[in-house]
């Protein structure tokens, strides 16, 4: 078993690098699939993590939720069930050895469908749990994201034969350790299905204010089963899940745009430039200006090498 994981991370090795070309993460001709390659460990990247399959092929990587890490290598895959607001980071990587990992988005509607095609049982009264979780992965699993990725060197099959692998992909996932965890995200009524309600709500609206028994309401849940269960999903409060949505959002703008601060922070739903500010230093580690003045200086020294 461990000589073919190895032939399989091999063959991956070669897809991913024959299609990466000068590294960073690059979407593939098929739909959802995404490539990474990095030859050196990366400073924390924000963003918004959609539900998604990952598997490290080399190197490793470490993904924050809150408070909570995840690590997670050669050896094993990492699944996001929910979008969840992270910072992530390659802490494994060299230009003799580089970083290499795949990323597959999914949706609800996608799992719903492969869980009554097949007729998997689920628990609708299950509690919700973590919308992230890293699992050991298993050569059934790899064996079909292989054969996925080496339709890239047969396109014309692409259109026919990656929707019947990514329905066996997802399958392998719900049959693995944790697989109840994400079963639960696609059964309408049960809580973590509630719960992604209202992250949708929040990620749709985050630059509104809102009121937390409006949110308790979308979820048809009681405020303190609403705060509950929102937090065993993200590892976060429904403001502080906000929050994060806010100031990634703001870096993206200010990054993209020649703007004002002080703009951008109204633009995010701030009503104070100076409480934008704080919380901004908080989460990235200088204030605005400073912030954006050394990513550019880094992009700059990326570009140059």
């Amino acid at each position: 078993m461990f000589e073919q994981l190895y032939r399989q991370r091999v063959e991956l090795a070669k897809i991913i690098e024959g299609n990466t070309g000068q590294g960073g993460t690059q979407m593939t001709a098929i739909p959802s699939l995404f490539f990474s390659r990095y030859s050196n460990d990366t400073g924390p990247n924000y963003g918004v993590h959609k539900p998604s399959l990952c598997i490290v092929v080399q190197g490793m990587k470490e993904v924050l939720l809150s408070q909570e890490r995840f690590q997670y290598g050669p050896a094993d895959y990492l699944v996001a069930s929910v979008n969840l607001p992270i910072s992530g980071q390659v802490t494994e990587a060299s230009s003799e050895v580089p970083y290499l990992a795949l990323k597959l988005e999914f949706t609800p509607s996608e799992i719903l469908e492969v869980l009554r095609e097949f007729q998997m049982g689920v628990d609708k009264k299950e509690n919700a749990n973590r919308g992230m979780y890293v699992s050991k992965i298993e050569q059934s699993l790899l064996d079909a994201v292989t054969r996925l990725a080496r339709l890239l060197n047969n396109p014309k099959d692409i259109k026919v034969l990656a929707p019947l692998i990514r329905k066996e992909i997802i399958y392998r996932v719900l049959q693995g350790e944790h697989g109840e965890l994400l079963k639960q995200i696609a059964i309408e009524g049960s809580s973590t299905s509630q719960i992604n309600d209202v992250i949708e709500h929040i990620m749709t609206n985050y630059e509104k204010s809102f009121k937390i028994e409006e949110l308790a309401e979308i979820a048809n849940m009681s405020v303190s089963s609403l705060h509950r269960h929102f937090k065993e999903v993200t590892a976060m409060s429904p403001i502080q899940f906000q929050k994060q949505l806010r100031l990634q959002e703001a870096r993206s703008l200010l990054l993209s745009e020649s703007a004002d601060a002080a703009d951008v922070a109204f633009r995010v739903g701030y009503e104070s430039p100076s409480q934008f500010s704080r919380e901004y230093s908080r989460m990235f580690g200088l204030p605005p200006k400073e912030d954006i003045k050394h990513l550019k200086e880094q992009n700059d020294q990326r570009i140059k090498a």
